[in-house]
């Protein structure tokens, strides 16, 4: 069928396949869903870390992400609406900003090559508990 199995560099594995109405059998992840996965992933990580870096206590972050495409062939996404929830204690705003930006605009990879073709527009939202 059309389903596929990759196994990661840490020996973990991820199957991916295509809906039913395009011949598969829904048996895992569509591979444009880990591609914005993998943008959530990467930046969720880089926002963590800086954070961390500059003693803000990060308690979660969450990362919601609105993928835009056509509904004919060829369907590349217009763009991405990615929202940041980031929750902690005593959270700066001013810094998570700061840190939204730097993995957008310089750490993280996978956004940075989305970038190329696909405008990201972002906004966050910071829950101090």
């Amino acid at each position: 069928g059309l389903k596929f199995e990759g196994k990661s560099a840490f020996g973990h594995k991820i199957v991916t396949d295509a809906s039913k109405a395009d011949g598969g059998d829904e048996a895992g992840f569509k591979p444009s869903e880990l591609m914005l996965y993998s943008l959530a992933g990467c930046t969720g990580i880089d926002i963590v870390r800086i954070l961390e870096k500059q003693n803000q206590q990060v308690t979660s972050v969450e990362v919601e992400l609105v993928a835009h495409q056509p509904t004919e062939y060829p369907k590349p996404f217009d763009s991405i609406e990615v929202r940041y929830v980031v929750k902690g204690k005593g959270l700066d705003s001013q810094k998570v900003a700061r840190a939204i930006e730097l993995s957008e605009h310089k750490y993280c990879t996978v956004g940075l090559t989305i970038q190329r073709e696909t405008p990201l527009k972002s906004s966050y939202i910071v829950v101090n508990e």
